[in-house]
C-alpha cells in the first residue's frame, strides 16, 4: 500500500503512521487525545494509566469502524479525526474513573511479520507485511512461491458503509509500520504485530519512550495490554486468571487482557473502575510484538526486541 502518510505531534516527538483505509489513524487519534493526560505523573503499570489508554483505544477503535474506508471510493475524514478539537472532543467524554461503553470493533486479523533498520546515514526504513490469515487466500502466485494474502474479508458487507465491499475497493486493513521524528531527524522505527493490538501497542510504545523515559528495550519488555472482543482474548490467552475461569464469565463482549506482571491491586481498581480483566502470564502473545529502534542524540542506534515472539537486534 502506497500513500502519503499521515502524523500526529505527541510531546513534541511527530509520529508517522500509513494512511487511511491502515488503522494507523487510530494510533494517532489515541496519542491526540492522550496528550491532554499527564501520563508521567503515573506509574507505567498503574491502573489509572492502563484505564485512560483503553478509554482512548475505544473511541478511536469506533472511528475505525463507522467512519473509515478506501480514500478512493469514500470521503474519509482524516483532517478533522487528527484535529485537536476532535481531540478535545473525545478527551472530555472519559471518565478518570469509570470504564465508558464499548464500541463495535472492526473484524481485523494477525498473522504478521515486522523489521525495521536504519542505516549508516540515518535513513529508516519501517516494513510490515501480513496474509491475514494462516496461508492468506490459500493462493500462490505461480512460479514465485509467494502467497496471496485474503485481506477482503475485512470488508463490510453493509451498503453504504465507507468499508462496503466494492469491486478494486482497498479495505479496511490492520498493517502500519510507524516512524516517528523530532525536528525533522529520524527519531525512531518502531512496529508491533498483532492485528488489533497494532494501534494500541504503538501508543504504549511510545508512552514508555516519551512519557516514562524508558531505554527501547525496556519500553517492549514493559508490560503491556490488549483490550478486545472477549472470545478472541480469552481464545488467545490461554493462562486466563482463576478468578475469571472461576466466574464462568460469557466471553461475549469486550475484555481487557493484562499480562501477569501488573500488580493485583491494580488489576483489582480496573475490575472497580468496570472493566472486565483478564490477567495473562507475565509475557503474552496477545499483547503484540514488538521491535524498536530509536536513534539516540549521540547518533547512537539503540534497539529493542520483543521477548514475547522471535526477533533480535542486529548491528553490521
Amino acid at each position: 500500500m502506497w500513500g502519503e502518510p499521515i502524523h500526529a505531534d505527541y510531546r513534541g516527538v511527530r509520529v508517522y503512521e500509513i494512511p487511511p483505509p491502515g488503522q494507523g489513524i487510530a494510533a494517532l487519534e489515541m496519542l491526540n487525545v492522550l496528550e491532554g493526560f499527564d501520563l508521567g505523573a503515573l506509574d507505567p503499570t498503574s491502573a489509572e494509566r492502563i484505564h485512560l489508554e483503553v478509554e482512548a483505544k475505544k473511541l478511536a477503535f469506533r472511528d475505525l469502524a463507522e467512519k473509515i474506508g478506501d480514500p478512493d471510493f469514500v470521503r474519509v475524514p482524516t483532517d478533522r479525526l487528527l484535529s485537536g478539537e476532535y481531540a478535545a472532543s473525545l478527551r472530555d467524554r472519559i471518565s478518570p474513573y469509570l470504564a465508558g461503553d464499548v464500541s463495535a470493533a472492526p473484524a481485523l486479523g494477525n498473522d504478521t511479520t515486522y523489521l525495521c533498520a536504519v542505516d549508516e546515514r540515518g535513513n529508516g526504513c519501517s516494513f510490515i507485511n501480513s496474509l491475514y490469515m494462516g496461508f492468506g487466500s490459500g493462493v500462490v502466485a505461480d512460479g514465485t512461491g509467494v502467497c496471496l494474502q485474503n485481506r477482503g474479508t475485512s470488508f463490510r458487507l453493509v451498503p453504504g458503509h465507507p468499508n462496503a465491499l466494492a469491486p478494486s475497493k482497498r479495505p479496511l486493513h490492520t498493517v502500519i509500520p510507524g516512524l516517528a521524528t523530532v525536528n525533522g531527524a529520524l527519531w525512531a522505527t518502531f512496529g508491533v504485530m498483532g492485528g488489533p493490538m497494532q494501534p494500541q501497542g504503538h501508543v504504549q510504545l511510545l508512552s514508555n519512550l516519551i512519557d516514562f523515559g524508558m531505554s527501547p528495550q525496556e519500553a517492549v519488555e514493559a508490560p503491556r495490554h490488549f483490550h478486545g472482543e472477549g472470545a478472541r482474548v480469552m481464545a488467545a490467552n490461554r493462562a486466563a486468571s482463576p478468578q475469571e475461569a472461576a466466574d464462568g464469565a460469557p466471553v461475549s463482549g469486550e475484555m481487557l487482557l493484562v499480562e501477569g506482571r501488573v500488580p493485583e491491586t491494580e488489576v483489582e481498581k480496573l475490575r472497580t473502575m468496570g472493566h472486565r480483566v483478564v490477567v495473562g502470564s507475565p509475557y503474552v502473545i496477545p499483547v503484540g510484538g514488538a521491535q524498536l529502534i530509536r536513534v539516540l542524540d549521540s547518533g547512537v542506534r539503540a534497539c529493542g526486541s520483543d521477548p514475547r515472539k522471535d526477533g533480535c537486534a542486529l548491528a553490521q
